[in-house]
């Protein structure tokens, strides 16, 4: 007679008698509707989203002139700022958001591409000022028409008198990333200080 074989059953999961509930992920009380962040949580996500769809269009409007997004903006930023005599290097950066040494090495580039001049600072004899050459010109002028149309799409909904009110929210946004890219690292230092929380997790 066979004996009947039988299988142990694998234990049931414990069964969740409450729905999880995330800690905030902000503190102040103005940012928070009727004590949730989630709209705070949406913004974010949108933003983005948003941002990094502008990125990709920049790098589009740098395709299209056989440039990369980066290139394109200094190549911009300088036809804006150029003026008679040229812009320097730090005028750029600070027109363009970019690091001084990123817009160096861009301008290099460029200026391999014949697309940029640049010539000594009478103001500045340790600085140079940055031209478009004729190339340059006629680089910006060619790729205008595309940039216009994408803009029109991209800033239907939007008129001169809400400019204001945006530059002053991206203008304060710009600057609490620079505190929270410092909170960042200060967390991230005490964080791998010996002793830190994450102190011996890595032999180190």
């Amino acid at each position: 007679m066979k004996k009947k074989i039988f299988r142990q059953m694998p234990a049931a999961a414990p069964s969740r008698t409450k729905e999880f509930v995330p800690p905030l992920t902000v503190s102040h009380p103005q940012l928070l509707v009727a004590g949730s962040d989630e709209k705070l949580r949406e913004i974010l996500y949108l933003m983005v989203f948003a941002f990094g769809r502008l990125q990709s269009l920049r790098e589009a409007f740098g395709r299209d002139i056989s440039l990369t997004g980066s290139q394109f903006v200094v190549l911009m930023g300088t036809a804006r700022r150029q003026g008679s005599e040229g812009v320097s290097i730090r005028d750029l950066s600070d027109h363009t958001h970019l690091a001084s040494t990123h817009v160096t090495t861009e301008v290099g580039k460029l200026i391999s591409k014949g697309l940029l001049t640049k010539s000594a600072n009478m103001r500045d004899r340790r600085g140079v000022l940055v031209r478009l050459s004729p190339k340059g010109e006629a680089a910006v002028r060619e790729v205008a028409p595309f940039v216009r149309r994408v803009n029109d799409i991209l800033f239907q909904h939007l008129t001169a008198k809400d400019f204001p009110t945006i530059i002053e929210f991206l203008s304060g946004f710009a600057l609490n990333t620079e505190y929270a890219v410092v909170e960042i690292r200060r967390t991230e230092r005490e964080r791998d200080a010996p002793g830190g929380p994450r102190a011996g997790r890595t032999g180190r």
